[in-house]
């Protein structure tokens, strides 16, 4: 008797209490920082993408919702700095849960999560998110792979120097400036807007 009398006292003291309505999609609540949303696949300051096709977020996840395919850079169609690079990429928000597994496992932070939450779809198959979906937009400066690397001939330039010639926002290509590093920021989160600079200016949704 005391806990069905318990019960009902919590039912009626609600009763009294204001009722609080959220306004979505008019108003949308902001999320925490370090919100798990939908992914983001980066690129490097010139444009070309950080993921290598390791396939190591692929092996982290545990709910087998990520397929991905690595295939060889070659001189004439570069689209990573490395050897490798990610052909195909695939995220199926039916199985993820978000959890970020599988941007702990990622060597080269090419894969973040943003936070962005409205994923909802009345087609099971719009929900498996392709490669071009996932792909952060190019910001002002960069250019749409395949191309050869612009910051550097070897990788120990481009991945050691690149924060010098960042900094001062060198040109490493005839009438191709290189994005600063806060511009070309990893995990931004993502934006709709057809302007890129809303998008290199948005709260990180940083999840490392």
């Amino acid at each position: 008797m005391l806990d069905s009398v318990k019960g009902f006292g919590l039912t009626f003291s609600t009763m009294f209490r204001k009722v609080f309505t959220e306004k979505y999609p008019e108003v949308m609540k902001p999320t925490a920082p370090r919100y798990h949303g939908r992914h983001v696949l980066n690129r490097h300051p010139d444009g070309l993408e950080k993921c290598v096709g390791c396939e190591l977020c692929a092996w982290a996840c545990p709910a087998d919702a990520i397929y991905v395919e690595g295939a060889d850079n070659t001189e004439e169609a570069r689209f990573s700095p490395g050897e490798r690079y990610g052909s195909v990429y695939q995220i199926n928000y039916l199985r993820c849960i978000f959890c970020g597994l599988c941007i702990e496992a990622c060597p080269t932070r090419a894969l973040t999560m943003s936070n962005e939450y409205e994923l909802a779809d009345d087609n099971r198959q719009d929900l498996i998110f392709t490669k071009e979906q996932l792909l952060a937009p190019l910001l002002p400066g960069m250019e749409a792979p395949p191309h050869p690397m612009r910051l550097g001939d070897s990788e120990h330039a481009y991945y050691v120097d690149v924060a010098d010639r960042t900094s001062t926002g060198s040109v490493d290509a005839p009438g191709r400036a290189v994005p600063t590093s806060a511009v070309a920021q990893a995990g931004v989160p993502v934006n709709r807007s057809a302007d890129p600079e809303a998008f290199a200016t948005g709260d990180r949704g940083a999840t490392r």
